[in-house]
């Protein structure tokens, strides 16, 4: 009989105990035991598996429940011999999940930070049994049991708490910390500031320099400065995506996946399932899926592809930088991503978030650990070519776009829609009114005075982002003699290729007449025009295949805000 899959549960030793559908990613035991450095912290995307990871090894260590050896009878690692078992039921474990800290307040992120350790000290109340502990431990154990310790005793609770255990039971301790950085994140613009300083204690006193301490191995998303979190803790090994070290035990490799498919009976061609999911390279290890998309679409295959990761990603904090006033670059360059370009970009090992309001090229790494990009190569010591690692992210990316274009420059779908659908069927005049409807609604949101013709690309590119999976749209690329703004390359070769020319020049003056204006508009019109010619932007629209009746070629020349596509009738007075 067909296992059943438990979507959403990371408890593997229901999982085990429940014949539900397991990946096997044992061996991610192995490899924490073959570790030289004693605390390892390992990042990577929402939904890849950590949680799920981080309660098989609890289970696997823990002495208080040796009989869970028996959960293990069935996977790679019984195969690895007795140096690697040995170690099954021999230590005792502090496990702590830190993933739905997610709090406005850091009243109530403590709160819950607290409640945490209260039930992670419950799970021991045995250790205030007998003399193990002194009167005034045992006083300090019971506080924090009814929530009344000080802040600074819930600080040192995870190295007390391995003291205590290391004492009774005789072996020194594995601390397990999921998602340690989920209130780190939640703090940010809130309370970062209490935040770090409870995450600093309660971390460095559990891991720097404890001699109750065997292994620790701590998950999140991001490795969060080590000034800020992690100082002086030189017994500390990251393996982050960047890295080799276990790139293949967090999401499915396509062997995985394929087996997945064979084991569901999932009838849809594997070549759709890799473009919608496939993509993440973790160190050296490509074709990496995220196993939250790829177990929910094998759970409703029949009703087709969907965006599942959108409604688990904790993506606020990333739409709030690409609808900035000031992010034309960062939209700019998202928009070559969702055209499948590559962007170099350097990746921060640290991350410090208050640095993200200032630096902007912070964002990439965030999108990067976060999974909304993935590398391609590593340039040099920090620099990587990074892309949207398939169908299901680019999706994303393209909403967000929209919904910035539609919330916050406060533009309706439909007009988005039919203005960019009469670009690409040659109406060139509809597409001036829709344009221009568009246009003066909405740059009111920008100071065009000071951004110039870099924030009217930014923005018509925003717009086209509507028909990206319909063409291929590249700004500031390479075609003949010289460069083009925006090309818009389409994929079925019989339909129109566009290439467009921005201009920008000053707005009608106050002893302007009309007729003398006109004529200024009509001159910079054509001369956008002969631009395209005499420069032949048009090249790369030949080079792909597409015939020169179907090349349409669009002058926009911006008077301060006005956008003029068609030249204007030359009335005589």
């Amino acid at each position: 009989m067909k296992k059943e899959l438990n979507l959403g549960h990371s408890d593997f030793k229901d999982i085990i105990l429940y014949n539900n559908y397991y990946i096997d990613k044992s061996m991610l035991i192995e490899e924490v035991l073959r570790a030289q450095k004693a605390v390892l912290l390992l990042p990577r995307p929402r939904r890849f598996g950590k949680t799920l990871n981080l309660s098989m090894l609890k289970y696997f260590f823990d002495i208080n429940e040796p009989e869970n050896r028996k959960l293990f009878k069935d996977l790679k690692i019984l195969q690895t011999g007795d140096n690697t078992l040995r170690h099954c039921g021999k230590y005792p474990v502090i496990y702590l999940t830190l993933k739905d800290a997610k709090k406005n307040t850091w009243k109530s992120c403590y709160e819950f930070i607290v409640s945490e350790i209260v039930d992670l000290y419950s799970n021991h109340d045995y250790l205030l049994d007998g003399n193990i502990l002194k009167n005034h431990e045992k006083l300090i154990f019971q506080n924090i049991l009814v929530k009344k310790a000080s802040e600074t005793e819930f600080e040192i609770s995870l190295k007390q708490l391995s003291k205590y255990l290391q004492r009774y039971h005789n072996e020194k301790v594995v601390i397990l910390i999921d998602e340690y950085d989920t209130p780190i994140q939640a703090s940010h613009n809130k309370f970062y500031e209490e935040a770090i300083s409870f995450m600093r204690s309660l971390l460095s006193g559990a891991l720097k320099d404890n001699t109750n301490l065997y292994k620790g191995v701590i998950t999140g998303i991001l490795r969060v400065s080590k000034e800020s979190i992690f100082t002086g803790l030189n017994n500390l090994s990251v393996c982050s995506i960047l890295n080799n070290k276990f790139s293949d035990k967090f999401g499915f490799t396509e062997e995985e996946v394929k087996q997945i498919t064979i084991d569901f009976n999932v009838d849809t061609k594997y070549s759709e399932i890799k473009k919608w999911f496939n993509g993440y390279k973790f160190g050296k290890t490509t074709n990496i899926y995220n196993p939250w998309s790829i177990l929910n679409y094998v759970l409703s295959a029949d009703e087709g592809f969907k965006p599942f990761w959108l409604n688990t990603s904790a993506n606020e904090l990333i739409k709030n930088e690409i609808k900035k006033k000031n992010s034309e670059n960062i939209r700019e360059e998202i928009l070559k991503l969702i055209n499948g370009d590559i962007i170099k970009k350097d990746l921060e090992e640290n991350f410090v978030f208050p640095n993200l309001s200032k630096d902007n090229d912070l964002l990439w790494t965030l999108l990067t650990y976060s999974g909304y990009l993935t590398t391609k190569k590593q340039v040099s010591r920090k620099e990587y070519e990074l892309i949207i690692p398939n169908y299901e992210i680019k999706t994303i990316f393209q909403d967000t776009i929209i919904e910035w274009l539609k919330a916050d420059i406060k533009i309706i779908k439909s007009l988005l829609e039919n203005t960019a659908n009469y670009l690409i069927n040659n109406n060139i005049s509809k597409f001036e009114i829709g344009f221009k409807q568009i246009t003066g609604n909405t740059f009111s949101y920008y100071d065009t005075a000071k951004n110039h013709e870099y924030v009217y690309h930014s923005y018509i590119l925003g717009l086209l982002a509507i028909i990206g999976d319909d063409y291929k749209i590249k700004s500031n690329g390479e075609s003949g003699e010289g460069r083009y703004d925006i090309m818009l390359i389409p994929h079925d070769k019989s339909k129109y290729g566009v290439v467009i020319e921005i201009k920008q020049i000053e707005k009608q003056k106050k002893n302007e007449d009309d007729k003398k204006f006109n004529k200024r508009i009509n001159r910079n019109i054509k001369n956008a025009l002969s631009q395209i010619d005499r420069n032949k932007y048009y090249k790369e629209l030949i080079d792909s295949k597409i015939k020169i009746d179907k090349i349409v070629k669009v002058p926009i020349v911006f008077a301060g805000k006005e956008p003029y596509i068609i030249p204007m009738k030359i009335m005589d007075n």
